[in-house]
């Protein structure tokens, strides 16, 4: 089955199993969103949409927004699509823990021969706890480099936790994260009904960055240890 075939099943699986979950148990939330005691920090490669991609996507957010104002959507800033969690969040990672530089020169070795490539954001899939927007990359590009690096870190000394959560198959984005009781779940269910293969545009990846971030990759608790220019 070819890459994007499997990418647009997975998506769909994932979809009717979260909307069967929230049949059966509504949907979730995320209580630590505003905890001033979450301190879950780790390193991640993302790339990150163009401008206007992500005034696109702010479009469908403004509406789930209207709906119920209370819950966590992601700024312009915040919005990305998760190339590796090289170290997942854990409480009580610090940058001086690890040495950047030996990551940046592995990670400069892995993207050195790796082309450009599209990725197009269209339409919307969900979680029990969060709403997300489906990416489809322009060909396996994407793919190919999760392999390599999943090899290289493997036969590394450095800290990393690849797929210790889940085994990264999608270019998905999350835009909203709920953090209460959703109260009015028949709308939110009929915004993503709507939007469900609604086209947001594309966008070139011509640079992968690698950052130390918190779980939600806020901007103000992320910083930038380097940018990688890939094609």
């Amino acid at each position: 089955m070819a890459y994007l075939e499997r990418l647009e099943k997975h998506y769909h699986l994932l979809l009717e199993e979260s909307l069967q979950k929230i049949k059966e148990n509504g949907f979730g939330y995320d209580s630590l969103i505003d905890s001033e005691k979450d301190d879950r920090f780790g390193i991640t490669l993302l790339i990150r949409p163009s401008l206007e991609v992500k005034t696109s996507v702010k479009d469908f957010i403004d509406k789930v927004k209207k709906i119920e104002p209370v819950h966590h959507f992601y700024s312009n800033s915040d919005i990305h699509v998760t190339v590796m969690p090289i170290i997942s969040c854990y409480e009580g990672f610090q940058l001086d823990q690890i040495h950047p530089q030996d990551y940046i020169d592995l990670l400069s070795d892995c993207l050195d021969d790796i082309p450009s490539f599209e990725v197009l954001f269209r339409g919307v899939t969900v979680s029990p706890s969060c709403i997300m927007i489906k990416g489809f990359p322009s060909d396996d590009t994407l793919e190919q480099v999760r392999d390599r690096l999943r090899g290289v870190f493997k036969n590394s000394p450095l800290e990393q936790s690849l797929d210790r959560r889940y085994p990264l198959k999608t270019a998905h984005s999350t835009v909203i994260r709920f953090k209460k009781r959703v109260k009015h779940p028949k709308e939110i269910l009929a915004q993503i009904n709507h939007f469900r293969n609604y086209d947001f545009g594309k966008f070139p990846v011509d640079k992968m960055e690698l950052v130390v971030n918190d779980w939600y990759q806020r901007e103000e608790k992320v910083k930038r240890l380097f940018s990688f220019g890939i094609g």
